[in-house]
């Protein structure tokens, strides 16, 4: 991608700026040539699609399909993207079900080329939908590109409300996405200060230790409570925070590490 946005600094410092930018940034992205092509293109074309078939065998339409999702490395691993969509979801052993990875179930969930009546890509607003999160997904990479805590941290200010929004997922259920999906499992993990062995832990003992901490450090326990955006700021302050402390702590063991072997007789 050619459009590189300016990030002024890191951790907290480029959020605050990245923050007060990011519409006018977001607008640039959307009017750079790349972008504004393939998504026309997929606005034009995507309602004349009606099997998982046809969708993988345009590359551009599946280039925006795949980004909006988040998925957009998936691009060449045409058999298995075509699986993950014409199973979709009602079917308890489809694949996207099988995944650990959440994003493949919201994926095929959204395109719907399993229900009974057809799927979405005609919808009124389908097409409109769709690009939006494309053109979001991509701003995030964009970041990710030169700050990968700061695409995580704007990646999760879009999601949370988006999850807390689902009125078909339960409260466990919205925790079970968290853990499910990357970069949401890595903002509480980092803010919430749990260790790496973490995630080898029992889901149910996993769900527990999330609700018992997230209470702790913001005084709520359910990922609901985070589509306010006061308690959406401060996670990503604690999450962007905990991981500048990681990283010096990385870079100052290090530093202790040469230094020994510097002092090493030849």
């Amino acid at each position: 991608m050619s459009f590189q946005p300016i990030l002024p600094g890191t951790g907290l410092v480029g959020w605050k700026l990245l923050s007060r930018t990011m519409e006018t940034q977001q607008a640039a992205l959307n009017r750079s040539a790349e972008i504004s092509r393939d998504t026309a293109y997929f606005a034009a074309n995507i309602a004349k699609v009606d099997t998982a078939e046809q969708l993988v065998g345009d590359r551009r339409l599946l280039r925006v399909a795949l980004g909006a999702y988040g998925l957009q490395e998936d691009i060449d691993n045409r058999y298995f993207i075509q699986k993950i969509l014409a199973d979709g979801t009602l079917a308890p052993d489809a694949l996207a079900n099988k995944m650990a990875d959440d994003r493949y179930t919201q994926f095929a969930e959204a395109f719907g080329f399993d229900q009974p009546l057809g799927p979405h890509t005609a919808g009124a607003d389908f097409a409109k939908t769709v690009v939006e999160k494309f053109n979001r997904a991509s701003f995030e990479a964009s970041v990710g590109a030169q700050d990968d805590n700061l695409r995580i941290a704007l990646y999760a200010d879009r999601a949370l409300p988006e999850l807390a929004a689902d009125t078909g997922t339960t409260e466990n259920g919205r925790w079970y996405t968290v853990m499910g999906v990357p970069a949401l499992r890595k903002i509480f993990e980092t803010a919430l200060n749990l260790p790496d062995s973490f995630s080898q832990l029992e889901l149910d003992r996993q769900l527990a230790v999330f609700r018992e901490k997230s209470q702790a450090r913001f005084g709520v326990s359910e990922v609901a409570d985070f589509a306010d955006p006061e308690l959406r700021e401060r996670l990503v302050e604690q999450f962007l925070l905990q991981g500048q402390l990681q990283e010096s702590a990385a870079l100052s063991g290090m530093s202790v590490a040469l230094t020994l072997l510097r002092n090493i007789p030849q």
